[in-house]
């Protein structure tokens, strides 16, 4: 096990990296409005200030349903939903534009409080949704065009865009807008780094919808952590397939997830590198999300977030720390920067956003024969299939160097290995080398694939 201080040293590596990396990143925020409400915003503002000194580009899409709602529910104006948009006639637009700005003034006020300047602006050219399949959508309206140049002189000046759910058309006509929508257009038309969805239990919990258990990495908080656009659409077929729903609630909640997943989706498919399914209930979700390997939320992304890769020179320290428990417990013999610099083309690593987390080496002897040795995965990423993927990387290698047959050796591991396919073997079966350096003391016991 690793002690506080080893936790507390990587924790501060990672933020380091993470700062490195996305340092002069463009993030698109939307909150939600029961998070805006929530007792927790004034954190989430404060660590929206944090982002911002770190040198992350922030915008900021905040929803403002409930407070329409409430400002047409007072002044006895009527209107309904359609398809989750909400249907009003002209009348109720005033109402609308007040509302939306309350929330928006309301964001600005509480960024000001933290020392940023917030500017509510108008950056969107909108169009009615007009009539579609004979039903009239009267005041809801779509985004026409955002006025990117303007956006990005903004954000180059110091300043954080916060955008009301309000567009304009050229002559204009003012038209209620999905704050959803709106900021997964910004994202795109920003071609943002990350577009963050702050909400109420955001992110996929796991244990409310069905996949593939093998192919998905599931966060310690039970929320799975990251789709790879490929794995959405298998989502969504698989969870669509449910029929009939369960109940009614839990129709309603795959409709919401649903329609998260594709905006997500769409928008990594048109050039927002990352986007975040994030709950609004929890302290800290942003930095969580941003600073950490596996966040808090769900991801859905384009390029590669996890991968296993050929070791290089400038991997060593982090492989030694990754393997230094094992060692420890006697799981694995000990490693040297010098041993590890010689046989640097025998290993591999799996690397989570230039973190190395795993390692795992192939050693090819005269004979043909092949070890599978040093497979070491970080206690923190060991729920999330790594060594089994480590395995089935080296057996492929293995099979390209057309080795005879492949074994590993252990003393602790041997209930994992069988389960991986590997069946007892004797001592005498080992290469000559590698039998020289068997000791009894050890007693190290030899598994061969079958």
């Amino acid at each position: 096990m690793k002690n506080s201080t080893t936790k507390k040293a990587e924790s501060v590596r990672d933020v380091i990296r993470y700062l490195q990396k996305f340092k002069n990143a463009l993030v698109v925020i939307y909150l939600d409005d029961k998070t805006i409400q929530s007792s927790l915003f004034s954190s989430h503002i404060r660590d929206i200030a944090m982002l911002h000194e770190a040198g992350l580009q922030v915008v900021i899409i905040p929803g403002a349903r409930t407070r329409i709602d409430e400002v047409l529910r007072a002044s006895k104006v009527e209107w309904s939903y359609r398809d989750n948009i909400r249907v009003a006639s002209a009348d109720a637009m005033p109402f609308i534009k007040m509302a939306a700005f309350d929330v928006s003034n309301y964001v600005m006020t509480s960024l000001a409080a933290n020392g940023l300047t917030g500017l509510i602006g108008n950056w969107v050219r909108a169009r009615g949704k007009g009539i579609i399949d004979g039903f009239d959508y009267g005041i809801a309206g779509e985004i026409d065009k955002l006025d990117v140049e303007s956006l990005r002189t903004v954000l180059n000046d110091g300043f954080i865009p916060i955008f009301p759910c309000i567009g304009w058309n050229n002559a204009g006509h003012p038209y209620n807008i999905s704050s959803i929508s709106l900021a997964q257009q910004i994202a795109i038309g920003l071609k943002a780094d990350k577009l963050f969805f702050v909400m109420e239990n955001g992110g996929l919990n796991a244990d409310d919808f069905d996949y593939i258990k093998d192919e998905v990495t599931v966060s310690e908080n039970g929320k799975i952590a990251a789709l790879d656009l490929e794995q959405v659409d298998l989502f969504i077929g698989t969870n669509m397939a449910m029929n009939p729903l369960p109940t009614e609630e839990k129709e309603q909640q795959l409709a919401i997830t649903y329609t998260y997943l594709n905006l997500a989706s769409e928008a990594c498919k048109q050039g927002v590198t990352r986007v975040h399914l994030v709950d609004g209930n929890l302290d800290g979700v942003l930095l969580s999300e941003i600073f950490s390997d596996l966040g808090s939320g769900t991801m859905i992304y384009t390029n590669n977030y996890g991968k296993i890769r050929s070791m290089v020179h400038t991997d060593i320290p982090a492989v030694l720390a990754v393997m230094r428990p094992f060692v420890e417990s006697g799981k694995l013999l000990p490693r040297t920067e010098d041993s590890l610099a010689a046989a640097v083309n025998d290993y591999v690593v799996y690397e989570l956003d230039g973190g190395v987390h795993a390692c795992a080496a192939l050693h090819i002897y005269p004979d043909g024969q092949a070890e599978i040795a040093a497979v070491a995965v970080d206690e923190n990423f060991a729920h999330m299939g790594i060594g089994p993927k480590l395995i089935e990387e080296l057996l492929a290698r293995a099979k390209q160097k057309n080795a005879k047959s492949v074994f590993i050796m252990t003393t602790q591991a041997a209930d994992w290995f069988e389960r991986l396919g590997f069946v007892e073997d004797k001592i005498d079966s080992l290469p000559a080398e590698r039998r020289a350096i068997w000791t009894p003391e050890r007693n190290s016991k030899v598994y061969r694939l079958k």
